[in-house]
């Protein structure tokens, strides 16, 4: 891994332009590549994308510049850029190999969709934006580097955070750790200020020519370790982070990569984060993050999570995977490549992994979620959950949508509830279970097609209740006119229903739509 690093100067511009005229694009490598070898990009596996790229057009050529680290012959680079301007400005070197007069990148440069079809690129080192950490071998050979430095390109976790965060406009927005500066390139679209922080200063020029290429405003880009660069300042409307999470324990030896490796203990750096957020979020301001998370023997998991949230903040937790150790040892170590060097070396590590987890009594790793909401309640909402079933991002608007609802139930007593009208949620589809030919379904299920997409049980009165609420009468009417079809009691009705209509605007199944 080379020190050395383009220097946004007057190519930047020039160097956009071509790419745009290229098609360097998602549309456009998605056109090139085919499906198959845009797909294996995504799967580290490059053969598929150098089959594709061999026709020598300014397409072609790009690829194979800044995806696939092949160098290309300089009359060919000229042809697909202004290749002198960029040699001067470090975004190329030259490459005296066997085939003659060639350039090579300097750095990774990776086609991004952002919203609205925007073009966008993000920089990172060289194989890291196909290929992980493990990439850095292929493109500069094998022990030839210092890793630990390295910083990634787009990767899933980026598009994860990047899809979970509400998008409202703010005045004031925090990256921490911001990488290669995905996360600060979503921000200027909806904040009117953008602080990005990383301890890794390589972290911070990357961030600085990803948010330059793709034109936009710069932001106020600080070196420094949580927190701690924005010590004593305004309070932030929005904090997101894709922190380096990894639970790699210290005694394990082996690569330590800055990207990934918080330096503390187990998970004390998520926890850390949670816990020292709400002084830098502003009233009704929002921290979101990706985060693991120990599951530890004889503890419940969520307990130990909802431990963390702050006073006087909301939150909502969700966990999307759990690994055990052994897969979770071997996930990270094959990341760092560490799977491809000695056999000896690795299998040492990979113990020092499991000694570790054993002696703190870690028994598997969570992945997940974690939102804060600034909410001031003296009786926070906390949410933590376990949902590993798809989802449609993005979900942004959803997660803004759950604390709304959060809001509307804890100020809302039964009497109010049943004085509110509410609608159903778009795309929520019945299904009836029970055996063919039967008069009745032996259960009813609610489904949600979009966001969240849950799925919840209800009864003959909860289905009807859902089935009718258009917004036109409130819910205390509807179980009266329910009551009097099935011949019930309508006080009893009104006395039992409110808690599985709460439940049903917990999860986003009914909207309020104002009282009576």
């Amino acid at each position: 891994m080379s020190d050395r690093l383009p220097t946004p100067g007057p190519a930047l511009p020039r160097l956009r332009d071509a790419f745009l005229s290229a098609g360097f694009t998602p549309d456009g490598l998605l056109e090139l590549l085919g499906a198959p070898a845009y797909a294996a990009l995504s799967r580290n596996e490059t053969v598929p994308a150098l089959r594709a790229t061999r026709g020598g057009g300014p397409l072609e050529t790009l690829v194979r510049l800044f995806l696939l680290q092949r160098p290309v012959p300089r009359d060919r680079a000229r042809a697909a850029l202004p290749a002198d301007e960029a040699l001067a400005e470090g975004w190329l070197r030259r490459d005296t190999g066997a085939d003659g007069d060639c350039v090579a990148a300097t750095v990774d440069v990776r086609p991004y969709a952002g919203p609205e079809g925007r073009n966008w690129w993000i920089v990172s080192d060289l194989g890291c934006a196909v290929g992980g950490a493990g990439g850095i071998r292929t493109a500069e050979g094998a022990g030839a580097a210092d890793r630990s430095h390295l910083v990634l390109g787009v990767g899933g976790a980026s598009t994860t955070l990047a899809g979970i965060t509400v998008r409202t406009p703010v005045a004031r927005a925090l990256d921490l750790g911001t990488g290669s500066g995905v996360q600060a390139l979503h921000a200027t679209r909806h904040a009117g200020s953008v602080t990005a922080t990383d301890l890794n200063p390589r972290a911070l020029r990357l961030t600085r020519l990803t948010l330059a290429l793709s034109g936009a405003p710069e932001a106020d880009l600080r070196e420094g370790s949580l927190f701690e660069p924005v010590e004593g300042e305004a309070p932030y409307d929005l904090i997101v982070s894709n922190p380096p999470f990894v639970i790699s324990p210290r005694a394990a030896g082996g690569a330590r990569l800055t990207y990934r490796d918080g330096g503390m203990g187990g998970d004390d750096l998520c926890r850390t984060l949670v816990r020292e957020s709400a002084a830098h979020l502003a009233d009704g301001g929002h921290c979101q993050l990706l985060a693991n998370w120990r599951h530890v023997e004889g503890r419940d998991w969520r307990e130990r999570l909802a431990s963390w949230v702050p006073d006087g903040c909301d939150a909502w937790i969700v966990q999307r995977e759990v690994q055990d150790t052994a897969q979770y040892a071997e996930l990270w170590l094959r990341d760092a490549g560490e799977h491809l060097g000695d056999p000896a070396a690795y299998a040492a590590h990979y113990d020092a992994w499991l000694e570790e987890f054993e002696a703190s009594g870690t028994t598997a790793v969570g992945f997940g979620w974690i939102t804060l909401r600034k909410s001031g309640a003296r009786h926070p909402s906390v949410t933590v959950e376990e949902w590993p079933h798809p989802v449609e991002q993005p979900l942004g608007e959803e997660v803004r949508a759950h604390f709304e609802r959060r809001d509307f139930l804890r100020a809302t007593d039964d009497a109010a509830l049943l004085a509110t009208r509410f609608v159903l949620a778009d795309e929520v589809v019945q299904e009836q279970i029970g055996r063919p030919g039967a008069d009745d379904p032996e259960y009813v299920v609610l489904r949600q097609n979009r966001g969240m997409r849950r799925a919840t049980r209800v009864d003959t009165v909860g289905a009807g209740f859902a089935g009718v609420c258009d917004g036109s009468l409130p819910a205390g009417r509807i179980l009266d006119a329910i009551a009097q079809l099935l011949g019930e009691d309508p006080v009893g009705l009104r006395d039992r229903t409110p808690e599985s209509i709460r439940l049903l605007v917990e999860q986003g199944f009914l909207l309020p739509a104002g009282g009576e």
